[in-house]
């Protein structure tokens, strides 16, 4: 077993226009992974932007110059591939995933739509996009029970003017109120090739994707000077905070959120164990306590996890929804004491141990792919500027010790920094 945690050939190079080219070679498969990313999330959107970045993932499939609307779509379904894309506070990506005699048509397609969007895109195609995203915030979010959740906890945990304020999703009201031009100077600025990181993994020599990147990326020209991505103080924040949410809910349910350290710290490292060790799978403490033993908790509903977010303390989330009977206050003092014994108490070597086997199997497999693979690889450079740094990740968990989760505990979980989100049912508080 590797020690770095990614056994595969990287090589990189830079085109003259800046944009950062992944090569990470494998045999084993004809196929190949194409992952492009783009350093522009909902982070970097200005007051009155919210959402745009988003609205671009949606923008990016409807067309440029030389590809039609849906046409990108069916050219890689057609010959055997898959695609989709993503988009959070820190970065927005594009991928696609097949036969490696395929590679040179998916770089044209990432390249045209990186160059030829804005002159494609027109209100017609705006607008209609607009709809969608309102029809995805109305079946994500608003229709869905507790699917608010991450809308209400933002701004509880980061104040208004910070960058993690407010979702991807945005503001619908900065989206309807923005004109044609604000969106074609938004693309400008971000989709160009020195604010981008292209990986391509699986059967393709690094030699054979330099070259095509430079045929296809390399006439491309540069954004040059970007605006600053907003910057946001967390001094003043006083905890604890609460909020309390009557809904058409079917149970009560709790969120306990603590700001913690920013994801590719070592401290970010240990917080992902300690996550593990309180909310994940059925030896978890929170399973454990409130699901089997205190049966407080529907057993499928207790779970706690971390948040990747790299530029300010990323937040650790543990939840659980009531069962039958039980009520939002005791449940919620229930799901404190968990959390608060990690501060007063210790984690055992056991705890340990396994959560650190649980993250070790969940890392084989996402890197068990190709396309998963391209991801990472997109994402330390993207963040930290070294697609090799990706292997420290597992050697960063098993280095954790249980001294070091006992330190993290008592910096992060401390009760008057906690933020405690409840949903009511609409007829217990009526």
């Amino acid at each position: 077993m590797s020690e770095t945690g990614y056994p595969w050939p990287i090589e990189t190079t830079r085109l003259a226009n800046g944009m950062r080219v992944v090569v990470s070679e494998d045999r084993s498969a004809p196929v190949v992974a194409v992952n492009l990313w783009y350093d522009v999330g909902s982070r970097h959107e200005p007051d009155g932007q919210t959402g745009f970045a988003h609205l671009f993932e949606h923008l990016m499939f409807e067309g440029s110059v030389n590809v039609p609307k849906t046409e990108h779509m069916r050219l890689v379904q057609g010959n055997g591939g898959s695609l989709n894309a993503t988009t959070n506070p820190d970065r927005t990506n594009y991928f696609e995933t097949l036969p490696a005699e395929h590679l040179e048509l998916a770089l044209w397609l990432e390249a045209d739509r990186m160059g030829g969007l804005v002159p494609a895109l027109v209100q017609e195609t705006l607008d209609n996009q607009r709809d969608v995203v309102k029809n995805e915030r109305r079946q994500r979010y608003e229709n869905v029970p507790y699917g608010d959740a991450w809308l209400r906890l933002l701004p509880l945990l980061y104040p208004e003017g910070h960058p993690y304020h407010h979702p991807t999703i945005g503001s619908m009201e900065d989206l309807n109120a923005a004109e044609l031009a604000t969106f074609q100077a938004f693309h400008r600025s971000y989709y160009v090739p020195d604010n981008a990181v292209l990986t391509v993994a699986g059967d393709a020599a690094p030699a054979e994707v330099f070259a095509l990147a430079a045929k296809y990326f390399g006439g491309l020209t540069a954004g040059g000077q970007r605006p600053p991505a907003p910057t946001g103080s967390l001094a003043g924040w006083a905890g604890p905070v609460s909020s309390v949410v009557a809904a058409e809910v079917p149970a009560p349910r709790v969120y306990l959120a603590h700001r913690t350290y920013p994801y590719g710290s070592t401290e970010h490292d240990a917080v992902t164990v300690l996550a593990t060790v309180l909310g994940q799978g059925r030896g978890s403490r929170l399973y454990r306590l409130l699901a089997d033993g205190a049966r407080l908790a529907q057993p499928d509903t207790v779970g706690a996890y971390g948040v990747d977010l790299a530029y300010a303390p990323a937040p650790l989330i543990a939840s659980a929804t009531a069962r039958p009977g039980v009520t939002a206050a005791r449940l919620g003092a229930a799901l404190a004491e968990v959390v608060d014994e990690l501060v007063t108490g210790e984690v055992t070597e056991q705890e340990l141990a396994r959560a650190q086997a649980l993250l070790e199997t969940e890392w084989w497999t996402a890197v068990a792919t190709v396309d998963g693979r391209a991801d990472l690889l997109s994402r330390y450079t993207t963040l930290f500027g070294d697609p090799a740094r990706v292997g420290s990740r597992l050697p960063g968990w098993r280095a954790v010790t249980t001294s070091a989760l006992a330190e993290v505990a008592r910096e992060v979980l401390r009760p008057e920094d906690r933020v405690t989100l409840v949903y009511e049912p609409m007829e217990a508080v009526a």
